[in-house]
């Protein structure tokens, strides 16, 4: 299962703290890997690192802003000082604001743009030039189905996931030749503490996710795990500008009517 360790590789994970980040994160630990985590909340990150710490992984956590690229290239070259060079980039910082289109403050939309798009593209610049130099490297790009589909309220999130998609595809296109791989995760509804307020039975939002989901239920974090440790290791040399659904079939189909089994 040598294709898969990740042990002598370093990865950074934007948003790190919690949720998918820290599962994702936490999957590339148990595959060896040493982890470097960003967040934006002090409280958060503290949390986040005691559990690491407690788990015995290799951990350590800067407090940045990804859509500020001064921020972001400062803290790049602390952590490679400290920490040494960054070999798996994981784009996983986001935000969505719920708003239909008609309504949706322009400061937000520009804002969800900014954190889900530009964010990820400073990131992938400042992380490629070591791995250009060093002919080597992986990044992930956290996508969604909303790269592939549209949905009421969430234009500015569908827009940037669209456009992270397209980004994932380029970059490997033009890095390809140094022997870097970019690709892309697309999570389906998963089991958070975003999407617990919503994940009890009779709620219409439950119900619809269970009932057009084909697994018949919503992922669990650790579904992820396995995907971003095989797109972050050798046994995805030569797969580039990917995305890979990780959504329980839903792009798989066209649904079911509600009353059928």
């Amino acid at each position: 299962m040598n294709l898969f360790d990740l042990n002598g590789k370093r990865a950074l994970i934007t948003g790190g703290t919690h949720g998918l980040g820290l599962a994702m994160a936490e999957g590339l630990a148990q595959a060896g890997a040493a982890l470097v985590i960003t967040g934006t909340t002090p409280s958060k990150m503290e949390e986040a690192l005691a559990y690491y710490s407690q788990k015995g992984y290799t951990v350590s956590g800067y407090l940045f802003d990804v859509t500020d690229e001064n921020a972001a290239a400062e803290n790049l070259e602390r952590i490679t000082k400290e920490q040494g060079d960054i070999h798996i980039l994981i784009n996983n910082a986001g935000i969505i604001k719920r708003e239909l289109a008609v309504n949706m403050p322009i400061a937000d939309f520009r804002k969800v743009i900014d954190v889900d798009l530009v964010g990820p593209f400073i990131m992938s610049q400042l992380v490629a030039k070591q791995m250009i130099e060093r002919q080597e490297g992986k990044i992930i790009n956290i996508c969604s189905m909303m790269s592939e589909l549209g949905r009421n309220s969430v234009s500015a999130y569908a827009a940037a996931k669209g456009g992270l998609k397209m980004l994932t595809r380029n970059l490997a296109t033009e890095w390809a030749k140094y022997n870097i791989q970019v690709n892309g995760i697309g999570p389906g509804y998963f089991a958070t503490t975003q999407t617990e307020p919503i994940r009890v039975d009779g709620h219409p939002f439950n119900d619809f996710i269970i009932n057009r989901t084909p697994a018949a239920r919503w992922g669990n974090p650790e579904d992820l795990a396995g995907t971003a440790v095989f797109l972050a290791s050798k046994a995805s040399d030569f797969v580039n500008g990917q995305i890979v659904y990780v959504d329980g079939g839903i792009l798989a189909t066209i649904g079911k009517p509600t009353n059928e089994n």
